[in-house]
């Protein structure tokens, strides 16, 4: 019995907890968390003042598209009034006398000056120096042919103080693509040698007075033709403008698919400051139908008119206020439901 009191004592005073203060505890236990907890706050704070600021930044952007189709449409309104503006100096300049012409513009700038005057020239066509720009369509009586313009130099007439001193490129006018065919073959056939009959004539000649052989036989001349000069009315004009979609002229190919005055003069054997002019002549023959000279009302159109203009305003205002009023909607803060 003293040997178990005796072990009894030792134990109870080897497994004896010892006294802790509880705050010594708490203490040990809380020295950390005030600095992961003001990490974590101060994460949360920044992560919700960058989206609060994606936010705003966000909610412009979705006035952008309102913004740039007012824009448009403001911009419709400035080329409204530019093309109202370019309608009546057209209209100004083709209410004009027209010149007699003669001469030639001493520059670029004369030239320049030119544009949209009517001129009266006159000379002679060289039909083989002709050039075809095309293919253009043309719509008659609803139906739709394609042609092509024929670009021909007007050259001077010898003793003629009327004619012009310097040649001069008119655009004759509208022809069918047939017309266009037979005009290259006649003068593939023009261009031909014609000195096979002159020959067998002075065969047969001196066959038939071989018993007058001192006396020699007369060459056959070709008689020339009379060139009859050609009195033209049209308007001085420069080069077109293409679309990136109309294919790059070529030359060397006699392929013209746009109006480029220096490049059809070059191709011509004239000078690039060469006068070009759109004939205008409305008293076309019954008979020569062909070429069709353009009319006068369109020099004076665009492909896109003021009314268009005004038209493209109207849809992109519209447009704007559609897109700025969704906007709205979707930034104005929704009410509380009840």
């Amino acid at each position: 019995m003293p040997m178990a009191a005796s072990v009894s004592k030792i134990l109870s005073r080897t497994l004896k907890p010892q006294n802790v203060s509880l705050a010594t505890v708490a203490g040990t236990i809380s020295k950390p968390i005030p600095t992961f907890g003001r990490t974590l706050c101060t994460g949360a704070t920044s992560f919700q003042s960058q989206g609060s600021e994606r936010d705003g930044w966000s909610k412009w952007l979705l006035f952008a598209p309102g913004v740039f189709t007012f824009g448009l449409g403001t911009w419709q309104i400035f080329r409204r009034n530019e093309k109202m503006q370019m309608l009546d100096y057209r209209k100004n300049r083709l209410d004009m006398e027209p010149i007699a012409w003669t001469g030639s513009p001493s520059s670029g700038e004369e030239l320049n000056s030119l544009e949209f005057r009517r001129v009266l020239c006159e000379g002679t066509f060289d039909e083989s120096r002709s050039v075809f720009v095309g293919p253009r369509s043309r719509s008659i009586s609803g139906v739709t042919e394609n042609g092509y313009f024929i670009i021909t130099p007007l050259v001077p007439t010898t003793n003629n103080s009327r004619s012009v001193q310097l040649p001069v490129l008119v655009n004759r006018g509208w022809v069918p693509r047939s017309w266009r065919v037979k005009h290259l073959e006649e003068l593939g056939d023009a261009e031909k040698p014609e000195n096979i009959r002159t020959t067998e004539v002075g065969k047969e000649s001196g066959s038939s007075s071989w018993w007058f052989w001192s006396k020699k036989p007369e060459p056959i001349k070709n008689q020339e033709p009379v060139i009859t000069p050609v009195k033209v009315l049209g308007v001085v004009r420069g080069s077109e403008k293409p679309s990136i979609f109309v294919p790059s002229n070529d030359p060397s190919s006699g392929q013209w698919f746009y109006v480029d005055v220096p490049g059809i003069a070059r191709a011509c054997g004239l000078p690039e400051d060469t006068l070009y002019i759109e004939d205008i002549n409305e008293n076309a023959s019954p008979s020569l139908p062909y070429p069709v000279p353009k009319d006068v009302n369109s020099l004076i159109r665009y492909s896109v008119m003021p009314q268009d203009h005004m038209n493209y305003t109207l849809t992109w205002y519209s447009l704007s206020a559609a897109v700025t009023f969704m906007a709205i909607k979707r930034v104005k803060p929704r009410k509380a439901r009840r």
